[in-house]
């Protein structure tokens, strides 16, 4: 019997999942990115630093946030430019505004719908209009980070090299600090949603890997920590992780020496829970969410987990921006003539790292990124080909639901991680 998925609905991008089983076995599984490749680091080519960033964070609509923060951090690096504090600051309230909205949007208009039943959240317009208007307030609040900070949801215009060329007034952070304060109740409630569910039990050991937890919840950093216990500078990361590609798809994938591994939420949360918020460990409890987890589908737990702490840590970030008073948010460094930089931000769905190489003129040389997607696609598949064999004797619609579920459940962006396509010529 051979089971296609076709265009998996509710994911960021195109793919297909592809399953062979012939007697009571699975003879192949393949999940197939069928994405365009973009060419982003072929595009970057020649470029001057100033334009690099604002075209790199077009590799995603999504995370474009973190693309060009980790754009600017990278050439900054390369350049030798110091970032003042307070735009350090900046900086991490506008990833917290766009984790909290890209996790809001894939928990209840992607992955809640395979919880309640439906096939899309809005078949239940009429008879769950209060949760559908709970899941707009909150997706609408953490915009209005990204707005306030960056100037607009996706894409900011704000940031630049060495910091921010506008700042956000103090009356504009007062107003969005009394708007997050005012979703509390609807996180609640969200929370009390999703303790409710049955999660599939499935588990496996998996390397974890992100942003060192140094001080600071995994967010923006130069040292990176894997659940093995390697503590490494970001840029040694070509002797770490290996890029690959695969013939069945045309997005790169990654590994390390212990094969494949997870990036994203619950690899933050595992390596990371020591720096979790304080109301982000009670929501850990009220969830019954174990950091130690192997579970993939808790990825939900952890992102939820995730939005309360960056709610709160936004409300402390806002403070103490106000207390400062913002008076200066740009470096006034002269930048170095050329240099190699290397940079990891921590995005929505994992770690991303940024490599670029500058001549003397400004011009970029070389770039190299990897997309957290692109790690976490090995692992991917990996899953569900030990969890195929527990399903077989499911009904067919039952076994599509529940790979279409564990695939959704890392929220994967697929055309991000179209970066390189392998062509034979015969």
């Amino acid at each position: 019997m051979k089971i296609e998925l076709d265009y998996l609905t509710r994911i960021e991008g195109h793919a297909h999942l592809v399953v062979d089983r012939e007697a009571g076995k699975v003879t192949s599984c393949q999940l197939q990115v069928v994405e365009t490749p973009r060419f982003f680091e072929a595009m970057l080519q020649g470029r001057h630093y100033t334009d690099v960033s604002t075209i790199v964070a077009r590799v995603c609509g999504v995370c474009s946030i973190s693309h060009t923060l980790a754009s600017l951090m990278t050439t900054e690096n390369a350049l030798q430019i110091e970032v003042p504090p307070q735009a350090q600051l900046l900086r991490r309230l506008l990833s917290y505004g766009e984790i909290a909205q890209s996790h809001l949007l894939q928990l209840y208009f992607m992955a809640l719908p395979d919880y309640l039943g439906v096939p899309s959240l809005f078949h239940l317009l009429d008879e769950k209009q209060e949760l559908i208007a709970r899941a707009l307030r909150l997706k609408r609040t953490a915009n209005r980070i990204c707005e306030v900070v960056g100037g607009r949801p996706i894409h900011p215009v704000t940031t630049c090299i060495g910091g921010f060329s506008a700042r956000p007034e103090a009356g504009e952070l007062k107003k969005l600090r009394q708007e997050l304060v005012a979703t509390l109740p609807d996180l609640e409630a969200t929370v009390e949603l999703f303790s409710a569910f049955d999660y599939p039990e499935f588990s496996r050991q998996r390397e974890a890997l992100c942003i060192a937890p140094e001080g600071h919840y995994p967010l923006h950093g130069n040292r990176l920590l894997t659940s093995s216990g390697d503590n490494y500078q970001a840029d040694e990361y070509r002797s770490k992780i290996e890029e690959y590609i695969s013939p069945n798809s045309t997005a790169k994938l990654a590994r390390t020496e212990r094969g494949s591994y997870m990036v994203g939420p619950q690899a933050r949360v595992r390596n990371g829970h020591q720096q979790l918020s304080p109301m982000a460990v009670r929501v850990c409890s009220a969830l019954n969410l174990n950091p130690a987890g192997l579970n993939p589908f808790e990825n939900l737990k952890a992102r939820l987990v995730e939005v309360i702490h960056y709610t709160e840590e936004a409300l402390h970030t806002i403070d103490e921006l106000l207390l400062t008073g913002m008076n200066q948010v740009l470096a006034k460094e002269t930048p170095a003539e050329g240099g190699c930089g290397t940079a990891t931000v921590e995005a929505p769905r994992g770690l991303l790292f940024h490599n670029y190489q500058y001549d003397k003129q400004g011009r970029l040389e070389t770039a190299n990124c990897i997309i957290p997607t692109a790690q976490n696609l090995a692992a991917i598949e990996t899953d569900l080909q030990l969890l195929l064999p527990e399903l077989l004797e499911q009904p067919e619609e039952q076994l599509r639901k529940n790979l279409e579920m564990l695939i959704r459940a890392y929220d994967p962006c697929l055309s991000c991680s179209t970066h390189l396509i392998k062509i034979d010529l015969v």
